[in-house]
């Protein structure tokens, strides 16, 4: 316990500093899952998605970040191994921050859109079964986050291809593709507007200590649903355009309505992101402040310290306008062309993934989710739209995520104990 209590200010120095450098790397990777389908699609210039950008996933992690969180992400390792030791936990969740940093700064200058949240959960893994015991992890949990690879991006592609395949069907492939936009897209902005309400309720808002039952959550959501409806078919009946323009013509306005539909999206997207992966970041440091304070003493939930929230939400927003454009690029160019409405079939179809998995209580990866929803998009218009050596990078970045944080984790956790001295 002397470690603790002699270098209590230097570890949590370190801690902050590393949380700081992964909450950097989350900017620069994870935030394209919000807004590279916009900028794909031309909806968003890169800088103007960057700027949104910072501004709703700043918002999402500072307001929205949580006064509490977990201590240890997704109950991965059992802390009873370290009751005797509390150092080396505190030491293994520095080195996983200093680990899970460094292999996004490497993916996300390859352009590779990997998960943050496996990324933290490899390096968590990797110095407690090599560092403390292999029994120290739950396996199960760490099978069914390899088993969410294959089944979230496949919901997420599912859901995609079937929402482009209809707007094709009931807008672009018929006779006046405006008129029947106007008949059919309200009901795309309500189910939005369902979609959007959920993630933030059961995203956003539990963080902010409002916690609504399902049943009121889907309440709310529908509510949200009816207005919107109702305010997007007001909207789009008071577009006036051309008749007598050609076909062309009436393709491009009817994507102009999807495109705003889009930047609303890509907001709500960017906002939930920000208040559910800074956790990411700041629940390894929170685990860290929470020890050296409490005198090794380890908690499964820790209250957070007034700094450790900016420090996730400023790194998340500099990693983001330094680094952010080239997963963004990956996401929003390199997999399939995209257009308004086949960004917006991807997005929502993201969302509705999160959704889902929120209620199940499916390990998730945002990245994974959006991917698998580009490709649907990509797979509705045939196997020759898809870039597939982007696509084959992307798979081979997803299995060595795990791996990779795993044993840059194994590697800094015997560096700084042997610098402690340990």
């Amino acid at each position: 316990m002397d470690i603790i209590s002699t270098y209590n200010l230097t570890l949590i120095l370190m801690a902050a500093a590393f949380a700081f450098f992964m909450a950097w790397g989350i900017g620069a990777n994870d935030v394209a899952n919000a807004m590279g389908t916009s900028v794909g699609s031309k909806a968003l210039t890169i800088k103007q998605a960057i700027i949104v950008a910072m501004i709703f996933e700043f918002a999402g992690a500072y307001l929205a970040g949580g006064e509490v969180t977990s201590t240890i992400r997704k109950g991965i390792i059992d802390s009873a191994y370290f009751i005797d030791t509390p150092e080396l936990l505190v030491f293994g969740m520095i080195g996983s921050l200093l680990a899970a940093g460094f292999w996004l700064l490497i993916a996300s200058y390859l352009g590779w859109p990997v998960s943050t949240t496996h990324s933290i959960i490899g390096a968590i893994v990797g110095f407690a079964a090599v560092g403390v015991s292999p029994d120290a992890v739950e396996w199960g949990k760490v099978l069914g986050i390899v088993g969410s690879w294959v089944v979230t991006p496949m919901i997420a592609g599912l859901l995609a291809y079937f929402i482009f395949i209809s707007a094709q069907k009931l807008i672009f492939d018929s006779e006046s593709p405006l008129d029947m936009a106007k008949r059919y897209v309200p009901f795309y902005m309500g189910l939005t507007g369902f979609v959007i309400a959920l993630v933030t309720i059961t995203k956003g808002l539990k963080h902010v200590g409002l916690n609504f039952t399902l049943m009121e959550s889907i309440a709310l959501a529908v509510g949200i649903a009816v207005v919107v409806f109702f305010l997007g078919k007001i909207m789009i009946g008071r577009l006036r355009f051309d008749p007598a323009a050609d076909r062309d013509m009436h393709y491009t306005n009817v994507e102009k309505v999807f495109a705003v539909l889009m930047v609303v999206t890509a907001c709500a997207m960017a906002f939930a992101h920000g208040s559910n992966d800074v956790a990411n970041a700041i629940g390894p440091l929170a685990a860290v402040v929470s020890i050296v304070q409490n005198g090794g003493e380890i908690s499964s939930k820790a209250t957070l310290a007034w700094w450790v929230l900016p420090v996730g939400a400023v790194g998340i927003v500099l990693g983001l306008a330094m680094l952010g454009k080239r997963v963004i690029a990956t996401i929003g160019k390199g997999i399939t062309h995209l257009t308004p409405s086949r960004g917006f079939a991807a997005e929502l179809a993201a969302a509705s993934t999160v959704v889902i998995a929120s209620g199940t209580g499916l390990p998730i990866s945002t990245t994974q989710t959006l991917v698998g929803a580009v490709l649907g998009v990509g797979m509705a218009r045939g196997i020759a739209a898809l870039n597939l050596g982007v696509v084959r990078n992307i798979v081979v970045s997803w299995v060595v995520t795990l791996p990779a944080g795993a044993i840059m984790s194994i590697i800094f956790f015997f560096i700084i104990k042997t610098a402690f001295g340990v």
